[in-house]
């Protein structure tokens, strides 16, 4: 049985950003009949915004998740050990952030406060006035992250908060709190968005609150990473700056295997006002690993192709 590692669970469930994915507690609203009709062409636009910026907004989290996962490790590995007689047998809590760093690049300065392995502590990735990542996304501001404990214990909790933060051209805001529920050697755990926010240089916008469950599916077995598979489902209701709703569903668990970069297949109902689109994640390539993800509606036969971030 292979180790619990949230790195794992990171590319797997968000890499997100990759992937596109708005999930909430909240009711969906009924429509009421006075609801104002858009046009198709609306309809995909905003389906097609909506997809691109929930994709950004999840980048937040698969950065944090790494940098609180190379905490973790580093904070597991502090203390006595075994070695050659005669040596002080001691290792320092010494976080690398490598992996962090294959992301960021020099890009970003990161700070770990207390700077040892007692907890609660807070990790900030701050970016600055804005530099070019190694991953080539532009960022600006600071990702703070606040933990409870180690990332992979059951029970710990990640509180992550921006600060002026920018992904590209979007102005991303809000408060994302990821709780390990993982027990009896499952790997599960909620991700909840509250005053989430993403607002574009032209004004466009929105605001929401999310929440998704994810749990691996496949590859818990094992020694070996890329196997590991997850499965995500949830639901959302967004807010668009010009009065529309857009509400998603899960209509099948979103599937996203560790061995690729965006969501493999699953499929996804979109509700903007009276219009009603699917996205199917499996197509057109049905469930190989790409980045791309068929829009349809009008009963199918009408069909636009998203490129994924």
């Amino acid at each position: 049985m292979k180790t619990l590692s949230f790195n794992r669970i990171t590319i797997a469930a968000i890499a997100i950003l990759f992937s596109t994915i708005i999930f909430s507690c909240q009711k969906e609203s009924s429509l009421g009949d006075n609801q104002p009709e858009i046009t198709e062409e609306e309809a995909t636009a905003l389906s097609d915004e909506s997809t691109q910026a929930e994709a950004s907004f999840d980048d937040v989290e698969d950065v944090s998740m790494i940098a609180a996962e190379e905490e973790g490790e580093a904070s597991a590995n502090t203390g006595a050990f075994s070695g050659q007689a005669g040596t002080n047998n001691i290792r320092p809590y010494l976080p690398s952030f490598d992996e962090l760093r294959l992301r960021l690049g020099s890009c970003a300065t990161v700070t770990v406060v207390p700077n040892n392995n007692t907890y609660p502590k807070t990790i900030t990735i701050d970016f600055g006035d804005g530099c070019i990542c190694a991953d080539g996304k532009f960022r600006k501001g600071a990702v703070i992250i606040h933990l409870t404990g180690p990332i992979r214990r059951s029970g710990s909790v990640m509180t992550i908060s921006l600060r002026n933060f920018f992904l590209n051209r979007a102005h991303i805001e809000g408060t994302k709190v990821i709780s390990n529920l993982s027990e009896n050697g499952n790997i599960k755990f909620t991700v909840q968005v509250t005053g989430g926010a993403v607002t574009f240089p032209n004004g466009r916008g929105y605001q929401y609150q999310t929440l998704k469950y994810v749990k691996q599916v496949e590859g818990g077995g094992t020694n070996i990473i890329r196997d590991d598979v997850y499965s995500i489902e949830g639901r959302s209701q967004t807010q668009f700056n010009n009065g529309l709703t857009v509400t998603l569903n899960t209509e099948s668990p979103l599937i996203k295997k560790v061995s690729c970069h965006w969501i493999s297949d699953g499929l996804l109902k979109i509700k903007i006002n009276n219009r009603v689109l699917f996205l199917n994640y499996g197509a057109p390539s049905n469930g190989d690993c790409d980045n791309k993800a068929l829009l349809t509606w009008n009963n199918g036969n009408n069909q636009r192709l998203i490129t994924l971030p």
